[in-house]
């Protein structure tokens, strides 16, 4: 979802104030809401092996990145008194390896239904980009141990969505997104699929890291 036209985010400074301590503090999750798989995501998060495969004029070009990722619990939400959802707030700051540059900054939320085993993932970035992307979840672990959480989106779908702004719908349109974490105690992994309509031509621009809970 990163690099849909490469975003050169120069605001001064403003990226070496990245809240992570200040974060910290409101990750106290209260015991009575049911946060299901999203309990294992809660925490401060930092990986080095990112790899992004991002659209070019003549091809693509390939971004080693390092990142954190801070997911802080919000409680729960209730909608038309018939529907609870246990919240997840997470901030997103990606840096190149070469440059340590900014080149991605997203915040969203993930959200858990308990009783429809329904997970939901909404994201924004500053490029005039936003989705809900959804998925279904047993709410426990596999064989293996891990929590696996898999939702996606498309400009197709009627529960879904993507939404985006004219300029990229004509320039970078995003026809769909796939986003798949496995997290095993303090390790997660991601792999993220966004498929583009850019340069004349369909991309399939991927992101994938491995992060240490901190």
């Amino acid at each position: 979802m990163r690099s849909m036209l490469i975003l050169r985010m120069r605001i001064s400074g403003y990226h070496d104030k990245f809240p992570v301590e200040q974060l910290k503090k409101y990750q106290i999750m209260d015991n009575t809401v049911d946060y299901g798989p999203l309990k294992a995501l809660i925490g401060t998060w930092e990986g080095d092996k990112g790899l992004d495969v991002a659209p070019e004029p003549d091809g693509s070009e390939e971004s080693p990145y390092f990142e954190t990722i801070v997911f802080t619990p919000t409680g729960e939400a209730n909608n038309a008194e018939k529907q609870k959802l246990a919240t997840v707030h997470y901030r997103q700051i990606v840096r190149r390896k070469e440059t340590g540059e900014v080149f991605h900054d997203e915040t969203g939320y993930w959200m858990w239904d308990a009783r429809e085993k329904v997970v939901m993932h909404s994201l924004v970035i500053p490029r005039a980009v936003g989705l809900l992307a959804g998925g279904t979840h047993s709410g426990q672990k596999n064989e293996n141990g891990d929590i696996v959480l898999e939702v996606s989106a498309s400009v197709d779908s009627d529960d879904w969505g993507i939404v985006q702004s004219p300029f990229m719908q004509k320039n970078a349109l995003t026809k769909s997104f796939k986003h798949k974490i496995i997290v095993n105690g303090n390790s997660l992994w991601y792999h993220e699929l966004t498929l583009l309509k850019i340069y004349g031509r369909i991309f399939e621009h991927t992101d994938t890291n491995q992060l240490t809970r901190k």
